[in-house]
């Protein structure tokens, strides 16, 4: 028997198309993949060269269930420096994973019936993570013309007496929208009237900005820092996906309630991850800077291709290493073989059965009109991939 919370739960888009790539490739296709939010390049040596000492050191053995104090004061130091944050090592957990540390914040906080604001487009596991803990998510559209940016007036809009809190994630996945300092201010102006909203703030991309420095809600507005969870990791800056590793850091009654969670769920992350991770913050950021500047070609490359493209309509990204072109254009053509393109569903799997490329639809992320291309790929791969959509989509009547 199955319980009812495990059936109200979708699998993830991104995991599944991902899945069918690898198929495909198995069966001989040749198959291009910009469907995973991973980096392509290998964990910085130093990170690595920290977790190799550590497995010869002996390093083997369960750690605080909060992580090691090493590694939080590590964080701490980070943060200050990086964002301008004052938390003590004491107010910061370590994850099994930004994902782990978002899930149990939403364990940590909701109750039945409580409803969470979630901007739209939004990263997939948002309102499903909201449904495991049995609360009500409450998106917003946002829109291509406004830059996929929730304006302050959808945000008051949306709030209840039922709400609880509210999802940020800046620069965003899947459209790399970056809120600016103002943006942020106006939003806090809005949620200063209602002091029970929780803010979550998932600033997981802050390195990879491509214009200017990563603002996050807590450096335009400070004063909601007792209200504010800060959700971060390791894996898109650090190209530290496999690592499994995250934090979060906020109201130290609150990391406390989290602790209490992870205790009885998982228990502390992997040791060597946690000397790696220690590492990644206590040594050089040149790596970040080198994979940076590659995102930001592959962006300017991909966004130019894209806006080429007769009826699509694209947004140039400031973050991340998304692109989440409009396609409503092709929606309610026909393929060659009389099949008919209603979603942005069926254009994927017609690009993926067809052209051999993968791509996550926009109705996974919230938005039908989008599809979501991950340019985490070398250049070579992105221009293969980029006449293949364009072949795709010219022969669509």
């Amino acid at each position: 028997m199955i319980s009812k919370r495990a059936q109200s739960v979708a699998p993830s888009a991104t995991l599944a198309i991902s899945a069918r790539a690898k198929e495909l490739k198995r069966q001989g296709k040749s198959i291009i993949s910009l469907s995973a939010g991973e980096p392509d390049f290998k964990t910085p040596e130093h990170i690595c060269d920290a977790a190799i000492q550590a497995i010869k050191d002996g390093f083997h053995g369960y750690t605080m269930n909060t992580g090691t104090p090493e590694l939080r004061e590590s964080i701490s130091i980070k943060l200050q420096r990086d964002n301008g944050l004052s938390y003590d090592p004491s107010q910061i957990i370590c994850t099994n994973g930004g994902k782990q540390a978002l899930g149990f914040s939403m364990l940590a906080l909701i109750d039945e019936g409580d409803e969470v604001i979630i901007p739209a487009p939004y990263w997939v596991s948002y309102p499903e993570m909201v449904k495991l803990a049995d609360g009500t998510p409450v998106t917003i559209r946002t829109s291509f013309e406004n830059n996929y940016r929730m304006t302050p007036r959808q945000l008051e809009d949306a709030i209840t007496d039922q709400t609880k809190a509210l999802i940020l994630c800046s620069p965003s996945n899947p459209t790399g929208a970056c809120y600016t300092a103002e943006e942020l201010e106006s939003l806090a102006e809005v949620l200063r009237k209602y002091p029970d909203v929780t803010i979550i703030s998932d600033e997981i991309y802050e390195y990879i900005v491509f214009e200017g420095d990563h603002v996050g809600i807590l450096n335009a507005a400070p004063d909601l820092k007792e209200r504010t969870l800060y959700i971060n990791g390791f894996s898109k800056g650090f190209a530290m996906t496999g690592w499994r590793l995250g934090y979060l850091a906020g109201p130290q009654h609150f990391v406390n309630a989290v602790a209490k969670i992870q205790s009885q769920e998982t228990s502390a992350p992997s040791c060597i991850s946690q000397k790696a991770g220690e590492a990644a913050y206590r040594g050089s950021l040149d790596a970040i800077e080198t994979m940076r500047e590659s995102f930001k070609e592959r962006r300017d490359f991909i966004f130019e291709r894209l806006s080429a493209i007769e009826g699509l309509q694209c947004f140039k990204p400031s973050g991340a290493f998304y692109v989440f072109p409009d396609i409503s254009h092709y929606l309610g053509t026909t393929t060659e073989s009389g099949d008919v393109i209603d979603t942005s569903t069926d254009l994927c799997l017609y690009l993926i059965e067809e052209q051999g490329l993968a791509a996550v639809p926009g109705d996974a992320f919230g938005e039908p009109n989008g599809i979501r291309l991950s340019y985490a790929s070398g250049l070579d791969e992105l221009k293969e991939a980029m006449s293949r959509l364009e072949n795709g989509l010219r022969k669509l009547s």
